[in-house]
């Protein structure tokens, strides 16, 4: 069983959202991941995290995409 999440998924969305279009503006990318989980109440260190797979998600950057991780995921179950 899956231990339970530390923050709500409406959060982890808006937070992920916000410091994603945030990185996109030269103006405000320094120190977005931090400024923004700071005014969230999120650790730096998790929005990172999130941050990393929406931009591997969007083809941003590059990496397993959330849906071909859960791909292998089935097919090794």
């Amino acid at each position: 069983m899956a231990a339970p999440r530390k923050y709500p998924d409406e959060l982890r969305e808006r937070a992920t959202r916000l410091a994603v279009e945030a990185r996109r503006d030269p103006a405000s990318a320094g120190g977005a991941i931090k400024r923004i989980a700071d005014q969230l109440g999120v650790h730096p260190e998790a929005l990172r995290t999130w941050v990393k797979q929406a931009e591997t998600d969007e083809g941003t950057r590059p990496g397993t995409t959330t849906t071909e991780a859960a791909g292998r995921v089935m097919a090794t179950v």
